[in-house]
């Protein structure tokens, strides 16, 4: 391994012993995202270039203005059409 990769590894570590413990858990998450296979084909995809078409564009808003009024489903209410629970 490259001396200035070793280096910038040495500095990751200290950086990391000076987090909080919640910085920590969020750091651990932000590492494991990064190594894992899927994350990494999600970030390398990419990104969507289709034009919204105007038909789109006005059932997106519809839907916002929907959600606006309140008429959005509940989360408990989907989760139990799915037969889930939330966790807590």
């Amino acid at each position: 391994m490259p001396a200035d990769i070793l280096q910038e590894k040495q500095q990751v570590h200290k950086l990391v012993d000076c987090l909080a413990p919640r910085q920590v858990t969020a750091v651990r998450g932000l590492l494991e995202a990064m190594l894992d296979p899927v994350s990494l084909s999600i970030a390398a995809a990419p990104t969507e270039d289709e034009q919204i078409t105007a038909e789109t564009a006005a059932a997106l808003d519809k839907a916002r203005a929907s959600l606006d009024r309140g008429e959005g489903i509940p989360h408990e209410d989907i989760l139990r059409e799915f037969g889930l629970t939330s966790r807590a």
